[in-house]
């Protein structure tokens, strides 16, 4: 039997609401016999048989849209991926000392050539990021609600489809796929 973690994008924000109900119901729609929810954010963790990668992905999202009429963008790991993702931190003692500031964006696919110069370049403040692979590792020192990176992230109109979690939400679903 397989695990994974799917990392839905913007629900549960605004009007998108997506209750827990939905969530494993489109696990059931795509084929998993054991699914949990962790948090409001619609991190959902399957259990059963699928190959996962991108073809899991189309499946849940089309379930979503199937179900709801909402159509939201789902990034999917494996334990291994995110053993990799946990191993893989280039902010281990901020993650220590700040693990809420600490925020892993899981991205579909990596970050186009040249994006990380635009990114760097319109950081004017003290974060601090690393690109490694399909996962954007964000370090906030001081306060992410303090920091204008999105926003001018998104004035420069690049948007790799991702979505963040901390770093405690990380570690604990890497844990919650490993038992």
């Amino acid at each position: 039997m397989a695990a994974f973690v799917a990392f839905p994008r913007a629900i549960n924000t605004g009007k998108r609401k997506v209750l827990k109900e939905y969530l494993l119901g489109i696990a059931e729609d795509t084929g998993f016999k054991t699914a949990k929810t962790y948090l409001a954010s619609g991190n959902l963790l399957l259990w059963g048989d699928h190959k996962g990668g991108e073809a899991l992905e189309a499946a849940l999202e089309d379930a979503l849209e199937a179900r709801m009429g909402l159509r939201a963008e789902f990034m999917v790991r494996s334990p291994a991926d995110m053993r990799a993702v946990v191993d893989g931190n280039p902010f281990k003692a901020e993650a220590e000392d700040h693990p809420s500031h600490v925020i892993v964006n899981f991205m579909k696919t990596p970050l186009p050539a040249g994006d990380e110069d635009i990114l760097r370049s319109v950081i004017s403040g003290p974060e601090r990021f690393v690109a490694s692979g399909r996962e954007l590792y964000i370090d906030f020192p001081l306060s992410m609600a303090d920091s204008v990176l999105d926003r001018e992230w998104k004035k420069t109109k690049r948007t790799p489809v991702g979505t963040g979690r901390n770093w405690n939400t990380v570690l604990k679903l890497a844990e919650m796929l490993e038992a």
